[in-house]
């Protein structure tokens, strides 16, 4: 089960996904994710953490299936593994999870590093934005490296997946404001955010930037100006900043 959950075909036929290491397990039974199972090695017992750790899981009945350091290290997606990958029940967001009313909702148009998708959850869900949608071409949100990424926010914080029709129907329902990043948008203005209500920001793929049919619907264009001749920022960067300055207080 493990090795087909480590493919995105396998999450999307089972609706489980892998939550590797110490930390993340941690915060899945935090978050009251349901924990179907657990494959352990004798590094768990390495420090005070695993221990307690694979302590909890049994107080709680989650099955353990006690392996060789050579068996987990085989099954893990990590160059070092901490002894412990589980195999968890992901809750599924849905566009009506994500708040009504004023606030920005960050859209990823094929966003496809997941490492980058990880570090945009945790960011958002750290600055106070409303939830994420992730397109067509995004990376998958329960992938191993989206959820490490994401260091438990994928498990509290709306992160819905859904097709452009979906989205532009959802956000004409709640009369939110599309709008997309690009290169030659005008600087980002927080009293403008605030003024427009609830915002869609989409942010686009890492090479390619917002595909050409969300672009042409966009109420508006912006941008965080950069210095001549320095490249465009990281996707991951990018949003933050973008957030930041929509969402800060003073």
């Amino acid at each position: 089960m493990i090795r087909d959950l480590g493919r995105r075909r396998g999450r999307e036929r089972r609706g489980l996904a892998l939550a590797e290491g110490v930390r993340l397990v941690e915060e899945a039974l935090a978050a009251g994710v349901a924990i179907r199972g657990a494959a352990v090695s004798p590094a768990l017992e390495g420090t005070t953490r695993g221990t307690a750790l694979k302590r909890a899981l049994a107080d709680r009945r989650v099955p353990l299936e006690e392996l060789s350091l050579a068996e987990l290290d085989a099954l893990a997606d990590t160059e070092h593994p901490q002894g412990i990958v589980a195999v968890i029940e992901p809750r599924r967001w849905t566009l009506d999870d994500i708040p009504a009313g004023p606030g920005v909702t960050l859209v990823l148009d094929a966003v496809q590093d997941p490492g980058n998708v990880g570090t945009i959850l945790r960011t958002a869900h750290a600055l106070g934005a409303a939830g994420v949608i992730a397109l067509k071409g995004t990376a998958d949100l329960v992938n191993p490296k989206v959820l490490r990424g994401s260091m438990g926010s994928a498990f509290r914080f709306p992160a819905v997946p859904a097709g452009e029709a979906d989205l532009l129907d959802w956000a004409s329902a709640r009369g939110a404001a599309l709008w997309v990043t690009s290169a030659d948008g005008e600087p980002l203005r927080r009293d403008a955010v605030r003024a427009a209500g609830a915002v869609l920001m989409v942010v686009g793929n890492e090479g390619a930037g917002v595909g050409s049919s969300l672009a042409s619907r966009a109420a508006r264009r912006v941008a965080i100006p950069i210095r001549s001749g320095a490249e465009s920022l990281n996707v991951a960067v990018a949003s933050g900043i973008l957030l930041y300055e929509a969402l800060r207080d003073g």
